[in-house]
């Protein structure tokens, strides 16, 4: 029987930290144990890129203009009642900085007032992922969308209360309508 380096590295934790681990495994949310492997498996297919292995994204659709896409978050944002609380245009800043013309480069920040109110309760630190942001960059290859994977926050922690679990799937929901409809451009 052969055992994958990820299985290994739990058994061996769970045996150098004994029962912290195993009492805390038992807060987990199930499944946990998957999601830290499909993270763990990201992370090694990315060489070792922790943020590419903690992201979703989407290549933009040929032909689809940077106003569709922010046309196309806007109108899911107004669909599922999430507010638009900011945006940072990085590309045109570092073009006003730099005097030279730049790839396009903006964050889109939004946010769930109740459901931010609720993680926060739940854990002061789920503050620093407050609030939800898409970044839109271009690339060699055109434009991508680029969000926070959720799965990580909503399926590898602690259980989460029946009421913030969901809330917290329906901004996740949010979030993937806003990747695959932004990058169709449709609105």
């Amino acid at each position: 029987m052969s055992l994958k380096p990820s299985l290994v590295l739990l058994l061996l934790s769970a045996c150098l930290c004994g029962c912290g681990t195993l009492r805390t495994a038992s807060k987990l949310e199930d499944g946990a144990g998957a999601q830290a492997h499909r993270l763990w498996d990201r992370w090694i297919d990315a060489d070792g890129d922790i943020a590419a292995a903690t992201t979703w994204s989407r290549k933009v659709a040929p032909g689809v203009s940077v106003a569709e896409v922010e046309e196309a978050l806007a109108s899911v944002a107004a669909e599922d009642n999430v507010k638009e609380v900011g945006m940072l245009p990085l590309s045109k800043e570092l073009e006003a900085r730099s005097g030279k013309p730049q790839r396009f480069l903006k964050v889109y920040s939004y946010c769930s007032p109740e459901t931010a109110r609720q993680m926060v309760d739940f854990s002061p630190a789920m503050a620093a992922y407050l609030p939800c942001r898409i970044t839109l960059l271009e690339k060699d290859d055109g434009l991508w969308l680029y969000t926070l994977d959720m799965d990580i926050l909503i399926h590898m922690g602690r259980k989460l209360p029946p009421e913030l679990r969901a809330s917290a799937l329906r901004m996740r929901a949010t979030m993937v309508k806003m990747l695959d409809r932004g990058a169709r451009g449709e609105f």
